[in-house]
């Protein structure tokens, strides 16, 4: 019997005296505090911004003593002395897995998702996708990963999700798919789709074209394998860093407008700039009886764009991939060890060298977080914690109030003019309504960006001269997936969320590592995090882009991660009480 363990007081505690973190919102809110984002003041903290003072301050900004210390550090004591001692590996573990993984060439010449209707002039190599089953004995979950982009499309994401759900006799709510987000990819269906352009709408049947076809069919035919290849496996985790291929791509002028940093933007910011990003690079190891690596996750943050370029498309896994197939290859000469890559919150993050790195740069800064990723494996530690929890949970994103009827016409002369002076070959159409576009772009593709966002504006004045401003959605309706795998817990948004909300539920999970993940099933597109909601560039006005949806409004995504943190914070308690009995 494992040995009764005090947990070492959380850092919080220790710097602020009498003070103590409060999980449950209503206690916070009763209490005066608020979650990270739950402020809405702005202040500068390195190099960007953000909207709260720490955890354990009041509205002003005061630290609040609060009288229930002893009772925190009571139930933490007891909780972790429910487990077993740190890192003692689970000896007859409940969990059980199994995957397989397979790479498909698109055909040149294949389709795209680039606005001008650019087709896939080279191929460079497969795109490869991993399927894992993973059963905890009263639940079981099949996650696909892929490095094609097109999953993200609600009708194709339903298709897949259906298909594979019934083929393994699951609810379609345990199937999860998640992208790398690969822009270097193909589509899968002839239409485009999106969850943003569905609300209240029922989703249209998809269109496969053959890719898709191909894809769906290779995903139900090693799904179908896997349940018979199920083995025990304990969950081993390590966290290795990497800093030097991304940077945050909202850029901020000295009159506190905002911009979306291209690479043309960034190298004037300063020699080799990174800005405020996640270095975080995680990996999960699940490994059988014999110490075999059956499968293994990976995150990290950042879109990958550097072999990207949207009037000139190639087909690339891009560095995910490649990172991917470097650690497959340490597990097993033969890289054939499935290896799952999740995005982070990369909604304000891009790697670097966007339209200019090609291929090559992009290999290279695959290696280089393949790299990171196999200099954390000494460091693999064990999970105290067996089985597998699940939960899909529904959040409402607060939505604002529509722009004046003012500003909406002012803004729909701005972006007529530009379009008109954009389809002549204005090499100066560089800004239009707070977004910005760079000289690697065509003004022909700028002037498309612009055409596609003029629709919205012409609704929301609609609704003005109809005199129904105000009612329109307040909520923005999304469901997040919880899960725990052992000690990790990992949290899938169908979004592009920035990085503060990532940060947040990392910040809060009472797990021994959390992992914030983007892209998975069909996406909303980008959700900001409380500070960054109201700036004007492209990822902070995507509303502009959907069919049709108010802007966001703060607290905006951070709803997200209060709720994954309730959830993952009761896992953590019935794990405990589990392990007790």
């Amino acid at each position: 019997m494992a040995q009764p363990r005090i947990l070492k007081p959380l850092p919080v505690v220790s710097f602020i005296q009498g003070s103590a973190w409060v999980s449950d919102p209503a206690a916070r809110r009763t209490a005066g505090l608020r979650f990270p984002g739950e402020t809405y003041g702005r202040s500068l903290w390195l190099g960007r911004e953000t909207g709260h003072n720490g955890p354990l301050t009041g509205h002003n900004g005061v630290l609040k003593p609060l009288p229930v210390i002893s009772f925190i550090l009571v139930t933490w004591t007891t909780v972790a002395s429910q487990l077993p001692a740190a890192d003692a590996l689970v000896k007859q573990p409940r969990l059980c897995a199994a995957a397989l993984q397979f790479g498909i060439a698109p055909e040149p010449n294949a389709a795209t998702a680039s606005r001008t209707g650019a087709r896939a002039r080279r191929v460079v190599g497969p795109l490869k996708t991993t399927v894992v089953l993973l059963d905890g004995g009263a639940t079981r979950l099949c996650l696909v990963t892929t490095h094609f982009g097109g999953t993200t499309r609600a009708d194709v994401c339903e298709l897949f999700r259906k298909t594979i759900a019934r083929d393994l006799q699951l609810p379609v709510s345990h199937v999860l798919l998640w992208t790398s987000h690969n822009h270097s990819s193909v589509s899968f269906s002839g239409k485009r789709v999106s969850a943003y352009e569905t609300q209240d709408k029922n989703v249209p049947p998809a269109e496969l074209l053959p890719i898709g076809e191909k894809f769906l069919d290779e995903v139900r035919s090693h799904a179908k394998r896997l349940p018979e290849m199920l083995q025990p496996v304990t969950v081993w985790w390590a966290e290795g860093r990497e800093r030097r291929i991304t940077y945050n791509r909202k850029g901020r002028r000295a009159d506190g407008t905002t911009y979306f940093m291209r690479e043309e933007d960034r190298v004037l910011v300063g020699d080799d700039f990174n800005g405020d990003i996640d270095t975080q690079a995680p990996v999960v190891v699940l490994k059988n009886a014999t110490g075999q690596v059956v499968a293994a996750l990976a995150q990290f943050t950042g879109h990958p764009v550097t072999s990207y370029h949207p009037e000139k498309p190639v087909v690339f896994g891009e560095w995910p991939q490649v990172a991917c197939d470097l650690l497959a290859a340490h597990f097993d000469k033969t890289g054939n060890t499935p290896v799952s890559f999740l995005q982070g919150c990369a909604g304000d993050v891009n790697s670097k060298e966007m339209f200019c790195g090609g291929v090559e740069r992009s290999a290279e800064f695959g290696r280089m977080l393949g790299q990171s990723y196999i200099a954390a494996l000494p460091k693999l530690r064990p999970s105290r914690r067996d089985g597998l929890d699940f939960a899909m949970e529904k959040v409402n994103v607060p939505l604002a109030p529509l722009p004046s009827a003012k500003v909406l016409i002012a803004e729909l002369n701005e972006m007529d003019d530009f379009i008109r002076r954009a389809n002549s070959g204005d090499e100066d159409t560089l800004s239009c309504v707070g977004l910005n576009f760079p000289r690697a772009l065509t003004p022909a593709y700028r002037g498309r960006l612009v055409e596609l966002i003029r629709p919205w504006n012409q609704w929301a004045l609609g609704r003005h001269e109809q005199g129904r401003a105000d009612s329109v959605p307040k909520h923005l309706d999304m469901e997040i997936g919880v899960i725990r795998i052992g000690d990790i817990g990992i949290v899938g948004m169908p979004c592009e969320p920035f990085q503060g909300i990532g940060r947040q539920i990392r910040r809060h999970s009472p797990l021994r590592v959390s992992i914030p993940c983007a892209y998975m099933n069909a996406s909303h597109g980008y959700i900001t995090d409380g500070p960054n909601t109201g700036d004007r560039e492209y990822m902070s006005a995507f509303y502009r882009y959907t069919k049709f949806r108010p802007p966001l409004e703060k607290p905006a995504g951070d709803v997200m991660a209060e709720r994954a943190v309730e959830v993952l914070s009761r896992f953590a308690k019935e794990t405990a009480l589990r392990a007790s009995n």
